[in-house]
């Protein structure tokens, strides 16, 4: 089977785009895999193809593939990237919606910029004590479309992403669905840097847009940050998150950050 492929990345974090609009293409867990692979393939986080929305709920829908080839929820980074794709496929002008497991994702365009509403976050909490190996240690959590585990770090340059993330990742706490990573320098007021050891990849990422927004928001809670906060990710991109306060939770949650397209080839699998 040969395939035209897009390839883009979102502040660092990659993604192979797919128009599967004509339902034609059917790929296997094992093809996605070899498709993300980096050595043996294109090369990819995440995978996405572009299907029509059979709800009527938004304008089209995605089928979102971890680079492991399990189903993810959401993507902050990638939802950037599939509405950009959606943009240049169909002429969208200023907006665009669609489907994710989590929900109704809308975006907004600006430039190579593009705004996105993440579904109202879940699952909020703080402080929870985790053994770990290195001791037990102050653990939050928010579920921002895929499930998040944030820990506060002195200096992001030394957090040990690769040794503790999977360990917090894999940890009975956190089971059986397990969670993301999140390590989080606050580098001033309503600015934050973040690291993060993603589940589906099981790895450090460049960036992670669900999850700089769980990391905003649970510094709102623990360091009395407001809206809007901006988030340094891996990659060295900027990213910004916006929030409403509501009933000890979040509604209204933005990402704004860039999508940029990287090339187009066609690929036999």
């Amino acid at each position: 089977m040969t395939l035209k492929v897009t390839k883009m990345n979102g502040a660092g974090n990659d993604f192979i785009l797919i128009d599967n609009r004509a339902r034609d293409i059917q790929l296997t867990r094992e093809q996605v895999v070899q498709l993300c692979h980096r050595q043996r393939g294109i090369g990819a986080d995440g995978l996405m193809l572009l299907v029509p929305c059979d709800s009527g709920k938004a304008d089209w829908a995605w089928q979102f593939y971890n680079s492991d080839g399990s189903v993810a929820e959401m993507c902050g980074n990638g939802a950037r990237c599939f509405a950009r794709y959606i943009q240049k496929l169909t002429g969208a002008k200023d907006h665009t919606s669609f489907e994710t497991v989590a929900g109704v994702i809308s975006a907004t365009f600006k430039g190579d910029r593009v705004t996105v509403n993440l579904t109202t976050p879940k699952d909020l909490k703080l402080d929870e004590q985790v053994p770990l190996t290195m001791g037990s240690t102050a653990i939050h959590s928010l579920n921002t479309g895929v499930p998040h585990a944030i820990l506060f770090v002195p200096d992001a340059d030394q957090a040990m992403v690769c040794q503790v993330g999977p360990e917090v990742r894999f940890h009975e706490h956190f089971k059986p669905r397990g969670t993301n990573v999140n390590f989080v320098q606050v580098k001033g007021p309503n600015f934050i840097r973040v690291r993060t050891y993603e589940r589906g990849v099981e790895g450090e990422t460049l960036a992670c847009g669900t999850g700089v927004s769980a990391a905003a928001m649970i510094s709102a809670k623990v360091h009395g940050f407001t809206s809007p906060v901006k988030v340094q990710v891996q990659g060295g991109d900027m990213l910004e998150v916006g929030f409403k306060a509501s009933n000890g939770g979040f509604t209204d949650v933005s990402l704004n950050g860039p999508a940029d397209f990287v090339f187009e080839t066609t690929i036999s699998i």
